[in-house]
């Protein structure tokens, strides 16, 4: 059975190509997947797939704890995985542990990937980077897989012990190390203790920190009753968590841990500088006109930190108020940055030219408020418009970049996903928005969970997630259609009652931090996440709970002049299974696929 489902995963379909000489179009060999009405076979009606232009969408999964976590590349056209990232191997090249964040260079050479491995203790915190797969006929796969190691902040051991469950270490210089953030003690041993009676190296491993006294530092442990040890190194482990660029040479990177920004020389693959920002940078922003500058949204220092690129000196950022910034993005033109906090629920405008908080005195009708909570704000260039998702308050918001008062953002649209709306009866949780760039329509995926699941195919009475995707067209407002985003296969259809699939069980580590609780490395930030391919045919889902990322067809693609037996625009064609994960087997023997965390465009 597993080898039958990864068959249908790589299965393709001999198809001719046909090379389109003025347009640089190429029918590919594609997967045939079952979606739609149910035909005597048993297979829904079926569709071929659009010639077009080459285009890629990338995703990123999560593993089990102790496995690396993978990457894949879908082809936009062939609607189809033609590259996979190894998962199950640990001795193959393979990403890190704890896969946070993904990036693709603006040339479109190379995917990066931050893990945050450090979070399972002695895990390594590491970018790594792939050449994508170039168009071919078949699953050509990525490139080399490089690994990019992030520096840590460290100290010698020259004491420690524990009183309790209280271990204080006393350090030969100081870490910056605040409470909350992680520490890991490696090589300190505990004198005169001898297997298998006592662990000479209980002390090592990952924690952390409750108190930092500059020259000691303070952190429980769950082992008690140690002895003083000796020697041994104090680091502070990165743990990246977000990347950004507007450039091919430099690749940068928020480490959550360290509270720093490293830039990654992406043509010698190493850092080749660091810098400190505020406490808990989740989120980056470059600007594109020069003198460039790069923007952090700092989470657990309530702060905003702006850094020229040339060098990572810092800018000083006046009037920010905001409480817990998650997300920060870059007008088109460079003149404005926007900053989402979660904490208060502001959308805060800063003036690139100065690094001052737009009205920061009259923040109401400058910072328009989006309620706490609020999680994840997309830019997009081709409207000039802001979306936000709140998941707290079951509202997603549509912003003008420009036309309030002293070029702020205004206001357009306000649509709730709350129970007894049009768009979601039941409820749900908006987690993220995507725009096609033709201007048409924009797509909110969103979620809810039951607590005892409706859905007699899920395979559970308990706990359920329904993913669905909401379809708007930009233009009004209106919701055009909501689908569910589950199809056959790989997951189960009653053909009898021409009935689908449209929940799963919810899986315990797909589950985000429910605020007033704050996104921290090792946790998951979206269950459910979108992206728009570049051409503006396809809309991805990934489905953390199902293990597969959802494709939805955004055009019409009619095989004759009536319609007949084509796909209509926003249908659901397939979902593509991850890579199976390095866990048990399931109940029914069978492996569990790896969970699709990000997505993101590519070529």
């Amino acid at each position: 059975m597993a080898r039958l489902r990864r068959a249908k995963k790589r299965a393709f379909v001999a198809l001719p190509f046909l090379f389109w000489m003025g347009c640089g179009q190429v029918y590919r060999p594609v997967v045939i997947p079952c979606s739609g009405g149910v035909s005597i076979s048993g297979c829904p009606v079926q569709s071929p797939p659009t010639p077009a232009n080459f285009h890629a969408v990338f995703g990123i999964t999560a593993n089990v704890p102790g496995y690396p976590g993978g990457a894949m590349q879908i082809d936009v056209g062939g609607d189809s995985i033609i590259a996979e990232t190894a998962t199950s191997d640990k001795s193959a090249p393979n990403l890190g542990n704890v896969p946070t964040y993904a990036a693709v260079i603006p040339n479109k050479s190379r995917l990066f990937v931050a893990s945050a491995g450090s979070v399972q203790s002695g895990g390594p915190d590491v970018i790594t980077s792939v050449f994508p797969a170039f168009v071919s006929s078949t699953d050509t796969g990525f490139g080399p897989v490089t690994t990019i190691n992030l520096p840590s902040q460290a100290s010698v051991i020259t004491a420690i012990s524990e009183a309790g469950n209280v271990v204080t270490a006393t350090l030969s210089t100081p870490l910056s190390a605040a409470a909350g953030s992680s520490i890991a003690i490696t090589g300190t041993v505990i004198p005169g203790c001898l297997p298998p009676s006592c662990d000479p190296n209980a002390y090592n491993g990952t924690f952390t920190v409750t108190a930092n006294g500059g020259a000691t530092i303070q952190f429980a442990s769950t082992v008690t009753g140690l002895a003083a040890g000796a020697g041994g190194t104090a680091s502070v482990p990165p743990q990246p968590v977000f990347l950004n660029t507007t450039e091919n040479a430099n690749l940068y990177v928020a480490n959550f841990n360290s509270n720093s920004v490293s830039v990654i020389n992406t043509t010698l693959n190493n850092v080749s500088n660091s810098a400190a920002v505020g406490a808990n940078p989740v989120s980056l922003a470059e600007t594109t006109t020069a003198p460039t500058k790069l923007y952090t949204a700092n989470q657990g220092g309530n702060s905003v930190s702006s850094l020229n690129t040339i060098d990572l000196s810092a800018n000083t950022v006046t009037g920010f108020t905001g409480v817990s910034p998650v997300w920060v993005v870059a007008r088109a033109d460079s003149q404005k940055v926007y900053v989402l906090d979660q904490g208060d629920g502001q959308l805060v405008t800063i003036n690139v030219a100065n690094d001052t908080v737009v009205c920061a005195a009259a923040p109401a009708p400058c910072s328009p408020s989006v309620g706490a909570g609020a999680n994840f704000l997309l830019y997009d260039p081709h409207l000039n418009r802001l979306y936000v998702t709140n998941p707290v308050t079951s509202m997603v918001y549509v912003f003008s970049d420009t036309g309030g008062a002293n070029d702020t953002p205004v206001q357009l649209a306000a649509i709730s996903f709350a129970a007894g709306s049009t768009v979601c009866p039941s409820g749900c949780s908006p987690s993220a928005i995507a725009a096609l760039g033709d201007g048409s329509r924009f797509y909110v995926a969103s979620y809810q969970v039951a607590a005892s699941c409706p859905d007699p195919l899920a395979g559970t009475t308990g706990a359920c997630v329904i993913p669905t995707l909401a379809v708007f067209n930009a233009g009004s407002f209106t919701l055009k259609t909501s689908l569910t985003l589950l199809t056959y296969p790989p997951f189960l259809a009653d053909l009898n009652t021409n009935q689908y699939q449209y929940a799963v069980p919810a899986v315990t580590a797909c589950a985000p931090p429910v605020f007033p609780v704050l996104y921290a490395p090792g946790a998951n930030r979206f269950r459910v996440f979108t992206a728009a391919s570049i051409d503006s045919t396809r809309i991805y889902v990934s489905l953390c709970d199902a293990g597969a990322i959802a494709v939805v067809n955004t055009t019409d693609n009619s095989i004759n002049s009536t319609g007949s037996g084509g796909t209509p625009p926003d249908t659901l064609v397939t979902d593509l299974p991850a890579a199976f994960s390095g866990g048990p087997l399931q109940s029914n023997g069978l492996p569990a696929n790896q969970n699709p965390i990000f997505l993101l465009p590519g070529q």
